[in-house]
């Protein structure tokens, strides 16, 4: 039987490491990380995982049509045809009646977003968004008051780094595998390793330096190492001189936050804050605080990774090897990039359904603010939205409060769900188009950008084994009923053909691995003549366009709620072997994990009666409450209570995943009217609950 390989992407979550699939005939034999890889290639148990998608009895078989109720789980089967010709005619409908801007998209964001953004500009949308509400809004908001760039605007050079502080970053379990192998492959050449948490994580526990902080306090622990920083001169004098705008005004505002101030505040003991502050100091400017990635946390999540960015500048971090280099682009190599199937289309007019960019005009639109979409459905202000289309992502389990949302989905004349698996959103919705899983399709061509810029293409390995499609597939087969011309690409090969036009790249040059380096050493820009993309050029300690709207560019800090008796304040997070609420019923990984413990403090749990392993009732506010094992230790702080995200999606076809755990988003009542209006990220840890033996 003949044996060959086949080079893609991985789909198992939003990184998408690039994977080597190997087959003999037409069997899947193993999955492996791509040796070929710039990014030092190799898969975590997620990835190793993408069989069980294959394997899952519970997928979904072809498209399905609603007949009864949302979320009664009455459909009618449907033929492809038959299914692009319905929800073609009902966005028409929608589009002729409200105006194409009646119609929202929301993705999982990541390289092969040019199709989706392309396809909702072919409508004539503005309202593309993303579920980066729930993720690193307030991180790129930060980046963007300060320096212009945004949060992909540099790289973590963690390799080259002599000292790595993680913040809102648990980056062994929350697992991107590059990166993971670029922290291990800097501390095996002596960088050091600095975890601030609530809890002890497994990150934390390959630690030098691990700070047990107090929920909600990292913004004054930040504000105290700012202070150290410039009261004991331990910055980057000549780099501050140098590309610093509004130094002066930072000192006069950090004057009165000191070790021993924020020890009151964090727990953190002042001399252990000042030992650590030494540490960087020694170690400047080849450091790299990571200003978080799942940042949507607290009400000054965006002050959290300001100041975080605040200090990667005063070490001299921005554009050093080894500390936060400038991006690199194909441009950057000499090459010309790929043609955007975005670019297609003219930018449609109107303004956005969630206000940013006028409303909110010191926020990109980009991604969008979706908790703001989803007021705008409920409200019709600005106008009404009426046809909402959510691929490969699921909102109704990303986003706090989902009985809120099913109550505004109620307003919609259409909802449609393009997914590889099944879920809440999907159960909800009027119309399931069924995506083939990522062994099942190819996608479009796709760039990434970094120290090394490459171009990267995901090939089907397998055919798809039910009547699914690949996401290509599935909007040009709509768009070609909607008479959208330019995006009616009858095969995958012309989309790659025209993507790479110009670029000096064909398809055959990525058959041999997958990949087609742009350069051969890494970019690194001149550290002594770096341009910010600010007003002044410089580093801007002061921003004029977040003033302008009332959003201090340096906030006083302000004392947080402690939980009341018998509280805890919610804290959530990953693990290595699911991916939010998509694998869940990965029967593969449902073996690994089947359900969700609660990490409660030993001392609050002797208090409660509650011993390791327990049987305890989780609850919230708004009636709803589920049972779970008690995991107590002493490495979480007393005032939170920590979850794995993405159990009990209540999905009644998810049949392995179903009713287990806690659901931690149904317990953030009124969750998303809670956001920064500072940074655009939704404030999902400012929740409490109450537990009790069960």
């Amino acid at each position: 039987m003949t044996k060959n390989s086949v080079y893609s992407v991985c789909g198992m979550c939003t990184v998408r490491c690039p994977i080597q699939v190997d087959l003999e005939g037409d069997d899947l034999k193993f999955i492996q990380g791509n040796p070929h890889s710039p990014l030092k290639g190799a898969l975590c148990a997620r990835g190793a995982a993408g069989p069980g998608l294959l394997k899952d009895s519970d997928r979904i078989r072809q498209p399905l049509i609603r007949e009864g109720e949302r979320g009664e789980g009455k459909w009618r089967k449907a033929t492809w045809d038959e299914a692009f010709e319905y929800v073609a005619d009902k966005l028409q409908g929608i589009i002729k009646e409200h105006g194409a801007n009646s119609v929202l998209w929301s993705d999982r964001s990541g390289p092969f977003a040019d199709l989706h953004k392309a396809f909702v500009k072919g409508i004539g949308s503005v309202n593309y968004c993303n579920h980066d509400v729930t993720c690193g809004r307030n991180v790129h908001h930060a980046a963007k008051s300060l320096t212009g760039f945004g949060r992909k605007g540099t790289v973590y050079d963690y390799k080259n780094a002599k000292h790595i502080i993680l913040q809102t970053r648990n980056i062994f379990e929350a697992i991107n595998v590059s990166e993971v192998n670029s922290v291990l492959d800097g501390m095996a050449a002596g960088a050091k390793l600095t975890v601030i948490d609530i809890r002890a994580s497994i990150t934390a526990g390959k630690a030098d330096n691990y700070f047990q902080i107090r929920p909600g306090t990292d913004y004054a622990f930040n504000l105290a190492v700012i202070h150290e920083l410039i009261e004991k001169k331990l910055y980057d004098t000549k780099y501050v001189q140098k590309y610093f705008d509004g130094f002066d005004k930072l000192k006069v505002f950090i004057s009165d936050y000191s070790p021993e101030w924020a020890e009151e505040k964090t727990g953190v003991k002042a001399a252990d804050l000042r030992a650590f502050v030494a540490e960087l100091a020694k170690a400047k400017p080849q450091v790299i605080w990571h200003a978080g990635w799942m940042a949507a946390r607290y009400d000054d999540s965006f002050y959290v990774a300001r100041s975080a960015y605040i200090i990667n500048g005063l070490l001299g971090s921005f554009g050093t090897k080894g500390g936060l280099p400038i991006l690199a682009k194909p441009g950057d190599c000499g090459r010309k990039g790929l043609n955007s199937l975005a670019g297609l289309f003219p930018k449609p007019e109107g303004k956005r359904a969630d206000g940013v960019g006028w409303k909110y005009p010191h926020l990109d639109a980009g991604p969008g603010l979706l908790n703001l979409a989803f007021k705008a459905i409920e409200t019709a202000d600005p106008y009404p939205v009426k046809a909402y289309i959510v691929h490969r992502h699921d909102p109704m389990m990303a986003l706090p409060d989902p009985d809120a949302m099913k109550k505004i989905f109620e307003k919609l004349d259409l909802m449609v769900a393009i997914t590889f698996s099944w879920s809440t959103t999907a159960w909800n919705s009027d119309v399931v188009l069924p995506m083939s899983p990522y062994l099942e399709r190819e996608s479009i061509m796709a760039c990434k950008n970094g120290l090394k810029p490459h171009f990267f293409v995901r090939k089907r390995a397998m055919e798809p084994s039910l009547d699914t499609k690949a996401d290509w597939e599935i909007l040009c087969g709509i768009a070609k009923k909607m008479g959208i011309e330019k995006l009616a690409f009858d095969s995958i090969e012309d989309i790659w053909k025209f993507q790479l036009e110009g670029t000096g790249v064909n398809i055959e040059d990525l058959d041999a691995t997958g990949i087609v380096s742009l350069t051969d050493k890494p970019v690194y820009f001149d550290r002594d003549n770096l341009k910010f993309n600010t007003p002044s050029g410089k580093i801007e300690i002061i921003s004029s366009k977040w003033e302008e709207v009332g959003e201090p560019s340096l906030k006083p800090y302000e004392d947080k709620p402690a939980p009341e008796q018998g509280k805890f304040r919610i804290a959530f997070g990953r693990c290595g072997v699911h991916t939010q609420g998509h694998t869940m019923n990965n029967p593969i990984l449902h073996e690994q994990m089947p359900e969700n413990v609660i990490w409660i403090n030993k001392d609050k749990a002797a208090e409660m009666g509650i011993g390791n392993g327990d049987l305890v009732k989780v609850s919230g506010n708004n009636g709803y409450s589920a049972q779970t094992r008690a995991f107590v230790t002493e490495f979480i702080h007393p005032e939170a209570a920590f979850m794995v995200h993405g159990f009990n999606s209540g999905v009644p076809a998810e049949t392995r995943g179903r009713d287990k755990g806690v659901a931690d988003h149904r317990l953030m009542v009124g969750g998303l009217e809670k956001w920064s209006k500072a940074g655009g990220g939704l404030s999902l840890q400012e929740h409490f609950i109450t537990i009790e033996k069960a």
